[in-house]
């Protein structure tokens, strides 16, 4: 398959994000496996109804194929050749939700073997912000008598903006 083709459209029952999270409310929340794909804000598709072959693709974390979504369609592509018989993936890229269970990276443990393999399914994990170094202190600039002056608008008891 050679870069750039367009293998398979993802289909499915194309319901609303309600009628998804009703559909499967008692789906046993450590079970990962899942044929939903959301296309946006208003629609999943549901490909455990009538879906495509392309259910079967399995997640990879350095995938050959991506997923694409041109209006309101969901493809399949290949973001590299393909050789004959080498499984096609792609990478998930689950969303995270704030309600999600202390376990969903074991729940969506990713087991791709890629020596660039996060492992999860699960869109990267927010980094938390590190601590911007603070700037260094300027260096007051001697007066005329050799005394060190602070700038202007920085000296204590006065505002940086004027009053009115």
């Amino acid at each position: 398959i050679a870069k750039g083709t367009r293998i398979f459209e993802y289909l499915g029952d194309r319901v609303s994000h309600a009628a998804a999270n009703a559909r499967y409310e008692d789906h046993d929340e450590n079970d990962n496996h899942t044929f939903l794909f959301i296309v946006d804000r208003n629609t999943v598709i549901d490909a455990a109804v009538n879906g495509s072959d392309a259910r079967f693709i399995n997640h990879h974390c350095d995938g050959n194929c991506t997923s694409v979504i041109e209006n309101r369609r969901v493809f399949i592509d290949a973001v590299r050749a393909i050789a004959p018989g080498e499984e096609l993936g792609y990478d998930y890229e689950i969303g995270r939700d704030k309600d999600d269970p202390p376990n969903v990276d074991e729940i969506y443990a990713c087991r791709c073997g890629s020596p660039k393999c996060r492992g999860s399914m699960l869109e990267a994990a927010p980094k938390k912000k590190a601590a911007r170094p603070r700037p260094a202190a300027k260096r007051r600039k001697p007066d005329k008598k050799g005394r060190k002056t602070r700038p202007e608008a920085k000296r204590r008891g006065e505002r940086s903006r004027r009053r009115a």
